[in-house]
């Protein structure tokens, strides 16, 4: 039996130790925004957070997360103390610049975003070029990624990176 909390509050799951996060987090779980992609951890579409750092949930064995803090694409409001209903900065950032195309690979750039934006608040672009590196998008949105990325900085700095 592994425990860990998800999104705030504290789960129990009962699965081979080798279960992928990602399988626990869909079929156990219900949770159905982490997306599979290539199951390699290439692509960045299953992108979570465990214990705040950004990690591909389609590698990650069940086993390694006893006690940890997971944290979803539904829990990301939650992470930042918003209620229900509300979106996270970098959300309303993707919102505003229109980012999605497909919107497949969407919930694990905005996780993957929320990590480069808590490492360096006010990023170069360089420095969303590096950090966001192993998030693809099939689309090729990444223009209007980069732009919301720099909207949710500006919104939460104060700054004008926009």
């Amino acid at each position: 039996m592994i425990k860990f909390k998800l999104n705030k509050k504290a789960v129990e799951v009962d699965v081979p130790d080798d279960t992928p996060l990602l399988w626990v987090l869909r079929d156990e779980l219900g949770l159905t925004g982490t997306k599979f992609g290539c199951g390699i951890a290439q692509c960045g579409a299953c992108t979570v957070h465990v214990n705040g750092q950004a990690r591909r949930s389609c590698v990650t064995p069940i086993s390694t997360l006893d006690g940890s803090e997971v944290t979803t694409i539904e829990g990301l409001p939650a992470s930042a103390g918003l209620g229900e209903g509300e979106f996270h900065p970098v959300q309303t950032a993707w919102i505003e610049a229109q980012a999605p195309q497909c919107g497949y690979c969407q919930s694990g750039q905005i996780m993957q975003a929320v990590a480069l934006l808590a490492e360096s608040p006010e990023p170069t672009d360089e420095e969303i070029t590096a950090g966001m590196a192993g998030n693809l998008c099939r689309c090729m949105a990444y223009i209007r990624i980069r732009k919301a990325i720099k909207l949710a900085s500006a919104s939460q700095t104060g700054g004008g990176n926009s």
